[in-house]
């Protein structure tokens, strides 16, 4: 299965941090690039590197949910399936059987602002990953057919059920957004989209969206790891060069919104049931973009609130106080505007009235007093050795690359982004909070168990 959402940066690198000392990183952590852009305006990166025989193609497009229209939700998630399913050169299923074939693997991922492809494979599979990548952008879309269309549908709504419907407290991700955003704001509808629009979608739409959207000009292709630069170079100028563009679409943006104004002018509350066994609060507001002033102050307060035992929340509310069972904080950053979001799961027997007042307590402390040194330290350590340990893998070097190129039109920005952390400081960070975590402008979302005896 495809996977719908992008590994966040600051959660992929705590995952992979948190087990490991943290110790400063380097001074220097830059990716080695060139970049060039073909006749039809696609960037091409190369990142050279033979520490490992292996290869990495990935291809970012520039569409992702809040590209999509009314009615029409859940389309650029959709491709990400639909691109799977062959054209006259590769037929359906051939896609994955051939890279496999040649000791290769791939996937995907869609976001609110892109969806991104990438096959890794050893450096004998260059040719065949740049080829099959190069024939799917030029015919996939004019070859859809209705059968291709219903299979990959049906897949897209198994998923919602799955990821979402389905999965305990799955509910939250498909709700959240509609609560924090107004009607007619891009991230209003959740990225997987809703069952009546993925029903609604003919050949006709589906074509027009690829037409529009995958497009040379709108696409980023990083080649990373083991290979010869000069002989890549004229390999993907020859598959990639030639296919025609009508040009990049316009980026629609966010009309008379703004990231740094949040248009929740109130408490927003609901509270829904689930097939769970323990209460859960889900809290979040309105932040700023990725790359934005706050959003790297944000990251560091999400660690020091949830990241570890250690951690503001759990010392207070699961060790201290048993209130909860769990805690978990997070900015989810995105490129017009970001949302962070704190989640509490309660103890049995706690009301969830007893749990909101006492985080709201904790919250309202990280506004007034600027966090110890302590806990800063620790909270860039862990983002900074998590970060490092990223850039050891040459497929998130690549990732890395093509999410720099699309959101700050510097694929070198890696040094720049960690830079924001290591600038950051305590009074910073409550500054941030004061401004960002309103406790008069907010969702606060609870989830239930559903009552016995209730049809679900």
């Amino acid at each position: 299965m495809k996977r719908r959402r992008p590994p966040r940066l600051l959660a992929a690198a705590l995952a992979l941090g948190a087990s490991l000392a943290a110790a400063p990183a380097p001074a220097d952590v830059s990716i080695p690039f060139t970049r060039s852009t073909l006749p039809n305006g696609m960037t091409v990166i190369l990142h050279e590197n033979h520490d490992v025989p292996l290869v990495v193609v990935n291809v970012s497009y520039g569409v992702g949910s809040r590209f999509e229209a009314p009615g029409r939700t859940g389309f650029a998630h959709l491709f990400e399936h639909l691109m799977f399913m062959g054209t006259r050169r590769v037929p359906t299923k051939a896609f994955d059987a051939w890279m496999e074939g040649a000791g290769g693997w791939n996937n995907a991922w869609t976001s609110n602002d892109r969806t991104d492809y990438y096959d890794v494979g050893p450096p004998t599979s260059l040719d065949l990953l740049l080829w099959m990548e190069a024939d799917r952008l030029r015919d996939l879309g004019p070859l859809m057919t209705l059968e291709k269309l219903d299979a990959q549908r049906e897949v897209v709504r198994n998923e919602r059920r799955q990821t979402s419907e389905n999965t305990p407290y799955g509910k939250v991700e498909l709700r959240l957004p509609e609560l924090l955003y107004p009607v007619g704001h891009p991230y209003h509808h959740p990225v997987i989209g809703s069952h009546a629009d993925l029903e609604a979608a003919t050949v006709d739409d589906v074509k027009a969206f690829f037409a529009k959207h995958y497009d040379p000009a709108n696409a980023s292709l990083v080649v990373a790891g083991d290979f010869d630069p000069v002989r890549t170079r004229a390999r993907v100028e020859q598959l990639f060069g030639a296919i025609p563009s009508r040009g990049a679409p316009a980026d629609p943006g966010a009309p008379g919104f703004s990231d740094t104004k949040t248009t929740l002018t109130s408490v927003v509350r609901e509270t829904i049931e689930d097939e769970v066994e323990l209460e859960k609060i889900v809290m979040a507001w309105q932040s700023p973009r990725h790359f934005g002033p706050g959003d790297a102050e944000l990251d560091l307060l999400s660690t020091a609130l949830a990241s570890g035992k250690a951690s503001r929340l759990y010392k207070a509310l699961v060790y201290e106080q048993k209130l909860a069972q769990s805690v978990e904080a997070e900015q989810e950053s995105a490129e017009l505007g970001s949302r962070f979001v704190v989640g509490v799961i309660a103890r049995p027997g706690i009301s969830l009235d007893r749990l909101e007042a006492a985080l709201d307590k904790e919250l309202e402390a990280t506004k007034k007093t600027p966090m110890g040194d302590d806990e800063l330290e620790r909270a860039k350590n862990l983002v900074e050795t998590g970060f490092v340990t990223r850039l050891e893998s040459v497929r998130e070097r690549a990732s890395l690359l093509n999410m720099y190129q699309a959101e700050t039109k510097d694929p070198g920005y890696a040094q720049k982004d960690l830079e924001r952390y290591r600038a950051a400081t305590k009074e910073g960070v409550r500054d941030v909070a004061a401004k960002v975590l309103d406790a008069n402008a907010r969702v606060i979302l609870r989830v239930v168990p559903v009552k016995k005896g209730k049809a679900k």
